[in-house]
């Protein structure tokens, strides 16, 4: 049986932290999964505010969706995760800014953690996409 489902990666955003793939495309169904975005650049940096790393975590969600041939409109769900409450207004403002010239807004779900694997990190966002 030919495997339907397939590795996306790319060597513009920071590869991952474990044995796990950026994303994941079924082939069959066009579902493409991605694993949680933080904010850090391909080289390792981890901007200081929560908005910069939002921008980040969007920009590597593009970044993922443009090696798979996805683009944005085609994002059904949005899952992010924050470390603190305050910063709410502009994770969403980022996020809103995001997809301000698409017509049909993604379903959108935010979650408060106590933390990530780096407490520098403020933010991550995952996304189910298909076309």
């Amino acid at each position: 049986m030919i495997d339907k489902k397939i590795p996306i990666t790319s060597e513009k955003i920071h590869k991952p932290f474990g044995e796990y793939s950026l994303a994941v495309l079924n082939k069959k169904t066009g579902l493409l999964v991605t694993s949680g975005q933080l904010g850090i650049d391909r080289v390792g940096k981890i901007p200081k505010t929560i908005g910069e790393q939002a921008k980040l975590c969007f920009n590597n969600i593009n970044e993922i969706l443009d090696e798979a041939k996805f683009n944005k409109t085609h994002i059904l769900r949005v899952n992010a995760f924050l470390t603190n409450r305050e910063n709410i207004t502009e994770y969403m403002k980022v996020r809103d800014d995001f997809f301000l010239d698409i017509k049909i807004k993604p379903a959108s779900t935010l979650l408060i953690v106590s933390g990530f694997n780096k407490p520098e990190f403020l933010v991550e966002i995952e996304v189910i996409a298909q076309k």
